[in-house]
């Protein structure tokens, strides 16, 4: 090989690295709504600290505590579990908008949850479970999936679907919304994304109260992936609205 043609395939391998370079760093790079506004609008779901040998332990437990109660209260349409831990004490706390199906008759629900959920820990400790109830569960993009995804299962175009989703937050008084729906929509042979936005979804203002949440359905056609953005205001209005009047 020549000079010529060597200094040209050199320059030819640099450009390639730096395309495969801004590729793989700058291309497909979606920030999550509720971890980009953590510590602003939205709070941990799990307040704990540990030592770095039990740290792994104690993550494993709530990611085994969240998954059991979702699959054991799968009708309670549970939004958010909360987990806040002491020395020797863990408090749940569930925000469902059907609470008496995680309370049970006379309450025994959180009885038999809180013995089954005690099996679970590798260490022993009181639990203590509250059970928050969701007046709007039309304000809550978790529900929201749920309830697409369960229509969606029952073979509902999902055009429809969606349709009706929007009026039910238009209702609630919500400033915007935006819902995707992927995969085989309506049985199509070729996999598609439609996208449906009606308000404000300002989703890179860190002051907008955005609520997200993903599901997938599944269909005689496939896996169909749903998503929800939700946004309920600005938080920090207010504050930006005081700090005028003084000045």
């Amino acid at each position: 090989m020549s000079y010529y043609c060597k200094r040209n395939y050199s320059r030819f391998i640099n450009k390639f690295k730096l395309l495969i370079r801004k590729y793989i760093f700058f291309m497909g790079q979606k920030t999550h709504p509720l971890g980009f506004r953590i510590g602003i609008t939205q709070k941990h779901k799990s307040t704990w600290f540990s030592q770095t040998k039990t740290y792994a332990l104690l993550l494993e437990e709530d990611y085994l505590i969240r998954k059991y109660i979702k699959q054991k209260l799968a009708n309670a349409n549970i939004a958010t579990i909360y987990i806040y831990r002491k020395s020797d004490q863990i408090e749940i706390q569930i925000k469902t908008a059907r609470p008496g199906i995680v309370l049970g008759r006379f309450g025994t629900g959180i009885e038999i949850l809180r013995d089954e959920l005690s099996k679970i820990l590798k260490y022993t400790r009181q639990i203590r479970i509250d059970v928050i109830e969701i007046t709007e569960p039309d304000t809550e993009a978790c529900l929201l999936g749920e309830f697409i995804k369960q229509q969606l299962e029952k073979r509902i175009a999902y055009r429809r679907v969606v349709r009706q989703v929007v009026q039910r937050t238009q209702k609630a008084n919500i400033q915007g919304i935006k819902i995707q729906v992927s995969g085989r929509l309506n049985g199509a042979e070729i996999a598609r994304s439609e996208w449906t936005r009606e308000g404000r979804v300002p989703l890179q203002t860190l002051r907008a109260d955005i609520d997200y949440a993903s599901c997938s359905a599944q269909t005689t056609y496939g896996i169909l992936g749903i998503k929800v953005w939700l946004f309920k205001g600005e938080i920090l209005s207010s504050y930006k609205n005081h700090s005028k009047n003084t000045d």
